[in-house]
């Protein structure tokens, strides 16, 4: 069965850190292309970043601020936030694709305020 699942959201004030994770089960990470999604209130859901064998994208909005990477032993992606803003304030998915499949997690919750 496959999953997703996201976990290191939580509160931090502006100029903090958060580092997501999304662990995967029922297939391999390195085989897929995996994204990192967020949502705002009142928003569409946009891209983050993705990570594509060794190629790295970035939303023009979190470069030089978010890193994605990939550990292919625990089978998990990170997103590390850096330089956090009020208005990285979203929820955050994490997504898996490969040809025709497409699997999202849950969801975690990032809040930036003081």
């Amino acid at each position: 069965q496959v999953q997703l699942v996201e976990s290191g959201g939580g509160l931090v004030q502006p100029g903090g850190s958060l580092r997501l994770s999304c662990a995967a089960s029922g297939f391999t990470v390195s085989s897929y292309v995996m994204s990192w999604y967020r949502q705002g209130v009142g928003q569409e859901r946009g891209l983050v970043a993705s990570i594509i064998r060794d190629e790295l994208n970035y939303a023009d909005s979190v470069k030089g601020r978010f890193t994605i990477s990939r550990d292919n032993d625990k089978n998990t992606v990170y997103l590390q936030m850096d330089s956090l803003k009020p208005e990285d304030r979203a929820l955050y998915y994490c997504k898996a694709t490969r040809m025709f499949k497409e699997y999202w997690g849950q969801g975690s919750q990032v809040t930036v305020s003081l």
